[in-house]
């Protein structure tokens, strides 16, 4: 039996020739190679004793070392892998909006736009104008809508309302009917002097008091005077449809009055000396075309009579600046004033001044309820009758609360001239 040796092998020589085999793969690899059992048969062919189980797993295998150390020096001079990864972009989130109820926004709007009016209606609108005619312009407009005269029917003036009707509820009273009495009622004051020839309507309006006076006093000549074209013509047209001739209207300006002195038995005045620029001069022309014996007449608006025990307040001032500008009023005095001017003439006697605010104070209001129960021809007037209109309630109700806190009285003054003036009446 022959046996082949198998050639004998250097093992340094394959270790170094596979050393570098080894660390090359070592860095390719992250995972160490396992040892190489051929280290175990080079061992025991060259004559070496083999290693028993125990120096096997003492004795570190050449090539596995080598394959371990470089790996650890690999993974030391190894740069961190940097890793980029895409994310989807999370949106934000916004911290929840506490909720607001419908019910207070709605409650927060309405009290804004009821500022906004308010700041609006309390800004006068028709401040009066010296040498403009705002007041005839002003009236030249309340006519031609016809608005005025739809509900105030011919007469441009408070109403008068006795006691019991007071007492009874001034809303069951006609409102245009309050218009006539407080004519009537006048008249019985008045003091007119039997069967008077010549009637002077100071500030007419649309001339319901001058047909009223005409009708009671057919043998006298009454004429209407206002600083309005449209009243005039409107107040012409009326006393056609009533078939009277003994009545008449002229635009005229009553500080200037182009009549004679001495023409008139009457002079009646109701409601226009608030317009008036000066108060004197408007006294002063009525009396001086007032034929001695006549009377004189006089109702208007007046503020309350200032005085150093009560002077008028900051408040007082700025209801009564406001009062001036949104009706074209120049300003008020008192009714006390009034009947001092009167006195002041020289030519007037039996001066007396009165207020009647008590039995005409009602009008205010009574005059917004009759367009609550009637709105239909505001309403197809359009917007600009519609704002001019809610003003106009805004005016009202502020009179009304002047009258009532007593800021505002409604004055009442009447006196004869002297008969013993020289001058004679003229024809």
């Amino acid at each position: 039996m022959s046996f082949h040796t198998a050639p004998s092998l250097n093992v340094s020589s394959a270790l170094s020739s596979r050393g570098s085999l080894t660390a090359n793969l070592s860095r390719r690899c992250t995972r160490p190679l396992p040892p190489n059992r051929a280290s175990v048969v080079l061992a025991s062919s060259s004559g070496q004793r083999p290693l028993t189980d125990g120096q096997k797993s003492a004795t570190l295998n050449p090539i596995y070392e080598v394959s371990r150390s470089d790996r650890k020096k690999s993974t030391k001079e190894q740069k961190p892998e940097l890793v980029t990864t895409t994310q989807k972009a999370v949106p934000t989130v916004s911290p929840p909006t506490p909720s607001v109820p419908p019910m207070a926004l709605a409650v927060g709007g309405a009290l804004a736009v009821a500022a906004a009016v308010k700041y609006i209606l309390d800004k006068p609108s028709r401040t009066y104008q010296e040498g403009k005619n705002t007041v005839g312009k002003e009236y030249n407009d309340w006519t031609d809508e016809g608005i005025l005269e739809y509900y105030w029917g011919e007469h441009i003036h408070l109403g008068y309302y006795t006691d019991e009707e007071l007492a009874a509820g001034y809303k069951k009273k006609d409102f245009i009917g309050a218009k006539e009495d407080f004519v009537r009622e006048m008249l019985k004051w008045a003091d007119v002097p039997n069967d008077p020839k010549m009637i002077l309507d100071c500030g007419c309006g649309i001339g319901g008091t001058s047909r009223m006076i005409a009708k009671q006093f057919p043998n006298a000549k009454v004429i209407g005077i206002t600083l309005s074209d449209s009243q005039v013509r409107r107040g012409t047209e009326l006393a056609k449809e009533q078939g009277l001739q003994n009545v008449e209207f002229r635009v005229m300006n009553a500080l200037e009055q182009t009549f004679a002195d001495n023409t008139f038995d009457l002079v009646w005045a109701c409601e226009s000396g608030e317009h008036m620029p000066d108060k004197n001069a408007y006294v002063n022309e009525m009396v001086r075309v007032l034929a001695p014996g006549g009377s004189l007449a006089v109702a208007t608006w007046c503020q309350r009579e200032e005085t150093a025990e009560k002077p008028l307040t900051a408040e007082d001032k700025d209801n009564l600046q406001f009062l001036y500008d949104e009706w074209a009023h120049p300003y008020f005095v008192s009714y006390e004033e009034y009947a001092r001017i009167m006195e002041a003439t020289g030519s007037m006697d039996k001066v007396v001044g009165d207020d009647w605010v008590k039995n005409t104070i009602a009008s205010w209001r009574h005059s917004i309820w009759v367009g609550v129960y009637d709105p239909l021809p505001v309403v197809f007037k359009g917007p600009w009758v519609w704002y001019k209109t809610v003003r106009e309630i805004v005016t009202l109700e502020r009179m009304h609360r002047a009258f009532d806190r007593g800021l505002m009285t409604y004055g009442m003054i009447k006196g004869r001239k002297k008969a013993s003036s020289t001058a004679e009446k003229s024809s």
